[in-house]
């Protein structure tokens, strides 16, 4: 008799590929993303809210630049080519980080490499759709989203040890940072393979119009709706990088709160989205936000170095109750022949909802202090929970 494969085996080997691609990937970002709010606050002079800033800047640029990027692989039909340029542009900007002297600099590095993310972001999505039979979906976009986020508990762990080899010299972990950037453009160039030449039929057309976002069609929107919102209620992590230091933690360990982070991030969205396969993905969304309103209340009210930790794991379940499955769900919304475009619409809206959101965060946190910062997530939250509850009623009463 044959024995049945897993989902996990019958997951295309691109897929893997992609995966380990984006593994490289976060270990060279988080290298320096672990360190980097304290890098710009003790190093640097910035405030609170430049950080959020700069973080929310940087996420509505990628976003932005995924709309383009998207609808151009569509039309291209190239998605390796835009992703290799998003790799390559990212892995380019790490000298910057160990070279500036002045939150300005960051601001820029930062700024170009969300570029690189924006290229990327949106075809590499849609090319993990490209490869994989429905019937799995939901366990690609998990196993690709797991070896990111090991990639971005590995990172951290990488920051600690050079930290304490150089003696606490964050611009030395920054020019290590590149070795890893350079290894994903590799694998991205030996490992991968585009789906077919051309996804759809060239179009003289410009990248946003009304017709494309017709075509996209109601349950994508629901989608990118509920997408957006749990956007406005998780900022940026780097509030968490903050936190840790605020109640304590020392500079060398602050890479700890990261890991703690990701840790329980990348144990968990593998599974959840091979489980959502099987029993439905909005049910799941449910669960990671309530873990979510959880992580706010112990970061908020739990001032201590434990708290951190705690808040943070929490903060991964959150993650991986939630960041594979909307991938999917906008997967299984779009039209095949508007993926790309697809992926690009829904990492904009995100990506402005993340920009006011990190913006609010910094201005709550330097005005009224770090408690409020989390507050205000959680209510958000709240508001995002409330939403899905109404939807999936909506979905019920249809149904009958």
């Amino acid at each position: 008799m044959q024995q049945k494969r897993s989902a996990y085996d019958q997951v295309p080997r691109g897929v893997w590929a992609l995966g380990f691609v984006s593994l490289f990937m976060d270990i060279s970002s988080e290298m320096i993303h672990s360190l980097l709010p304290v890098f710009l606050m003790t190093g640097l002079g910035a405030s609170a809210i430049l950080v959020g800033l700069i973080e929310g800047i940087g996420e509505g640029t990628a976003s932005i630049v995924k709309i383009f990027s998207g609808y151009v692989s569509d039309w291209l039909g190239k998605r390796k080519l835009l992703a290799l340029i998003g790799y390559g542009l990212g892995t380019l900007t790490k000298p910057v980080f160990a070279l500036a002297l002045t939150p300005y600099e960051v601001l820029a590095a930062r700024f170009i490499d969300r570029v690189g993310k924006g290229i990327r972001g949106a075809p590499r999505d849609a090319l993990v759709a490209d490869m994989t039979p429905a019937s799995v979906r939901g366990a690609a976009f998990g196993v690709r989203q797991a070896l990111d986020t090991v990639g971005a508990f590995t990172g951290p762990a990488l920051a600690i040890a050079l930290m304490w080899l150089y003696a606490d010299n964050m611009r030395a972990v920054f020019w290590w940072a590149i070795v890893p950037g350079l290894i994903a453009v590799a694998l991205l160039f030996m490992g991968v393979e585009d789906v077919s030449e051309k996804v759809t039929k060239p179009a003289a057309r410009p990248p946003i119009n009304w017709r494309s976002a017709a075509e996209l069609g109601a349950p994508f929107w629901t989608v990118t709706t509920i997408g957006a919102v749990f956007a406005m209620a998780r900022f940026s992590e780097a509030f968490l990088v903050l936190r840790a230091q605020n109640v304590g933690l020392s500079i060398a360990l602050v890479p700890l709160i990261m890991m703690a982070m990701n840790a329980t991030y990348a144990a968990l969205t593998g599974p959840i989205g091979a489980l959502s396969d099987r029993i439905g993905r909005y049910g799941l969304l449910g669960a990671g936000l309530i873990v979510l309103i959880l992580a706010d209340v112990v970061l908020a009210l739990w001032s201590s170095v434990t708290g951190a930790f705690v808040g943070a794991a929490f903060w991964g379940v959150h993650m991986g109750l939630t960041q594979g499955l909307l991938a999917t769900l906008v997967a299984d919304t779009a039209p095949t022949h508007l993926r790309g475009t697809a992926f690009g619409v829904f990492n904009l809206i995100g990506g402005i909802a993340t920009l006011l959101a990190s913006a609010v965060a910094g201005a709550l946190w330097e005005t009224i202090g770090p408690g409020s910062t989390f507050i205000a997530g959680a209510a958000f939250a709240c508001v995002a929970l409330a939403g899905l509850a109404l939807h999936e009623r909506r979905k019920l009463s249809q149904a009958q």
